[in-house]
């Protein structure tokens, strides 16, 4: 039995991806898909989002074993850490895409509520957001 696998790999999405593959024995078709499974199940992290999988099956002419193999392709996102924990270039990353969205108006933000979910001053967010109008060159 030959396993071949084609992937195509988007390197703009920020994740680790990963192919894994497993095989396992039974009784039946049924029986080996079900452990393939188990095995590829026990090893996908709980933060991860499936691409695509496939799991086939092969019995053999004498002994007549069946045999799943099974390749599954996933995901791994990077943890979101809390907002108030970003750093300062994480936050005026964040606010940039947001001032981008509205046409570099500042006039659609609540400074007072970007302060305090990002847990700093006031002056820290007009100081930011003064700083990404110049790197735009969007500055009055």
């Amino acid at each position: 039995m030959n396993l071949g696998v084609v992937l195509a790999v988007d390197k703009s999405l920020p994740a680790y991806k990963v192919v894994r593959a497993d095989f396992s024995s039974g009784r039946n078709k049924d029986d080996a898909i079900n452990k393939t499974l188990e095995k590829l199940n026990a090893i996908i992290p709980d933060r991860a989002k499936i691409v695509d999988f496939e799991v086939k099956t092969y019995t053999t002419p004498v002994t007549r074993r069946t045999y799943a193999v099974g390749v599954v392709v996933y995901n791994v996102f990077e943890r979101k850490k809390p907002i108030g924990e970003y750093t300062l270039k994480e936050r005026r990353k964040l606010i940039a895409m947001v001032l981008e969205a509205f046409n570099y108006n500042p006039k659609v933000l609540n400074i007072s509520e970007l302060a305090r979910v990002f847990g700093v001053s006031r002056d820290s967010i007009y100081y930011d957001i003064e700083q990404i109008l110049k790197e735009a060159g969007k500055s009055k």
